[in-house]
């Protein structure tokens, strides 16, 4: 999840407790930052909104993510990981349990779920990254757990495309535009996406 700011722990029997308890705090911290942000929106994000809504001092805060940017980038992979979570080892249809085509359809529809509160943080950090993100732990984690799942069906063709190809209607970029013109909703790039996904399965035999 990152390094965990503050000053080093002395090797003695305590470490772990005392790592553990840093690591649970900050954890706290970014679930506190994760639910100013869908209340608020991220413009409501500081440091000093988050040292109040989490009861702690300032400080504090700022030991933990430096600044306001290290604290965004901070959130963006807090909310990465519980996504990853969420599709690994989560309940079905998003996690094991639902048949391939079933859990591409939930990994869409759950990953558009939370663009429109937290898409502008994303599209922000994706901007900055130029064709690097494509070549990131994030992106590729998303993009091996989709081609796994086209595995598991008769799917034909090149694989890693295939994933790249179902990816890009869920970029954060394109998604807020289009929410930004009220060309579509929420829903209806869901829908897209289902259509999608169950379109490519049954011409191989689903």
């Amino acid at each position: 999840m990152g390094p965990v700011f503050g000053p080093t722990t002395p090797l003695t029997t305590a470490a772990p407790t005392e790592r553990s308890d840093a690591a649970r705090n900050r954890q706290l911290l970014l679930d506190a930052a994760q639910q100013l942000v869908r209340a608020d929106g991220v413009d409501a994000l500081t440091m000093d909104a988050l040292a109040k809504h989490a009861g702690v001092g300032k400080g504090t805060v700022f030991r933990r993510f430096g600044n306001r940017a290290g604290l965004l980038h901070a959130l963006l992979d807090h909310s990465d990981r519980k996504f990853q979570a969420a599709f690994m080892f989560g309940p079905p249809p998003l996690g094991p349990g639902a048949p391939p085509v079933e859990r591409l359809v939930a990994f869409g529809r759950a990953r558009l779920s939370g663009i429109d509160i937290e898409g502008a943080m994303r599209r922000s950090a994706e901007s900055g990254e130029g064709g690097a993100r494509y070549t990131g732990a994030p992106y590729n984690t998303l993009k091996a757990h989709i081609m796994m799942l086209l595995r598991e069906t008769p799917v034909h063709g090149d694989i890693p495309l295939l994933a790249d190809i179902l990816l890009a209607p869920l970029d954060s970029g394109l998604v807020m535009a289009q929410l930004a013109t009220g060309s579509y909703t929420i829903e209806q790039i869901g829908d897209a996406w289902e259509r999608v996904v169950r379109e490519l399965a049954p011409a191989t035999g689903q």
